[in-house]
């Protein structure tokens, strides 16, 4: 099959397109004919050697995907192939084949493209995780999310607005504002060209905080929680240290949360691919949330593909649409 290869971490140009083995589905697994599969920051950072794949998983990047089931593994009951599904999984999407646990598929809807399809698991699912369940979001409530043009932010405004919370949040240019405020958000704030930390506060204060930027800015993120707030970590965009006002942390009773998806439990990943399934993918049928697909590029145009999500362009998902193969 065709896959993704790398000749050493490093820039995108030491990505190309290679010959590998087709993999064999293995108990409770299933094997996809990959029709689609997005890109990730953290596809990024894997492919410059920041983040490893966990035991057992594939080296091949890519943690999403979506397609029709080509092989079933021992175990597996209530799966046809031919079936149209999406999947998180720990490695391989960039590939025309790709090992799924069962556990962690989703089924299409009729009408549901896999491009948009192969949009969903990473960002949906991280949102859930850290929005309703580490960060306990709740009707009423108020919620900064930042890079909220980013896959997980767009996702993330949805989520928040789906739950009955106002929604506040940053990005990079007015374009990526107006784009965020076409998915709910009630304040978009330019960070650019605008001091964030106060207009929040103008604004009004928030419980609860998505941070996927991290570095200096977590002290002035603080300060835009209310009493007993959250801030839920979820990458370091802006660097790995900075210096903190512990007084914050104390008399305000905050609470930071760092938190990853790709190395959680089978258990976790299953429950939140279920919500995704039954919650998320109903309410875009609906017209109630949407699939934000900024661009997408051929499996053979990865190198292009991962230029331009770390150029910050876009507006939603990146994501690689792959050619039919053959199994032969």
């Amino acid at each position: 099959m065709k896959a993704v290869v790398q000749s050493c971490p490093g820039a995108a140009d030491t990505l190309s397109l290679g010959d590998m083995p087709i993999p064999e589905p293995g108990p409770g697994q299933l094997r996809l004919r990959v029709r689609a599969a997005g890109v990730n920051r953290a596809d990024v950072m894997q492919r410059e050697g920041h983040y490893p794949p966990p035991p057992g998983a594939s080296a091949i990047l890519g943690l999403e995907v979506a397609g029709e089931i080509d092989a079933i593994g021992a175990g597996v009951t209530g799966f046809v192939p031919g079936e149209r599904i999406a999947a998180l999984v720990s490695g391989g999407g960039y590939a025309e084949f790709a090992l799924v646990s069962a556990s962690l598929a989703m089924r299409l809807p009729a009408g549901m493209g896999f491009v948009e399809a192969a949009s969903l698991p990473e960002a949906w699912m991280t949102a859930w995780l850290n929005l309703r369940e580490l960060g306990d979001l709740h009707v009423g409530q108020r919620v900064l999310i930042h890079a909220g043009a980013s896959g997980v932010g767009a996702a993330a405004i949805q989520l928040a607005r789906l739950s009955g919370a106002t929604v506040l949040t940053t990005a990079g240019s007015d374009e990526k504002c107006a784009f965020c405020e076409s998915l709910g958000a009630s304040l978009a704030i330019n960070y650019r060209t605008t001091d964030v930390a106060g207009a929040v506060r103008a604004a009004g204060k928030v419980d609860l905080i998505l941070d996927p930027v991290g570095g200096a800015t977590l002290g002035p993120n603080l300060a835009c929680l209310n009493q007993d707030g959250k801030l839920v970590l979820i990458a370091f965009m802006a660097g790995r240290s900075t210096e903190l006002d512990l007084g914050q942390l104390l008399m305000k009773r905050l609470t930071v949360i760092g938190s990853t998806l790709r190395n959680r439990d089978p258990v976790t990943k299953a429950r939140l691919a279920a919500r995704v399934q039954d919650t998320v993918i109903p309410a875009i049928v609906a017209g109630d949330a949407r699939a934000t697909v900024d661009r997408t590029f051929p499996l053979a145009e990865v190198a292009a593909a991962h230029r331009y999500l770390e150029s910050n362009q876009n507006r939603g998902k990146v994501v690689l649409t792959v050619a039919a193969a053959s199994t032969v």
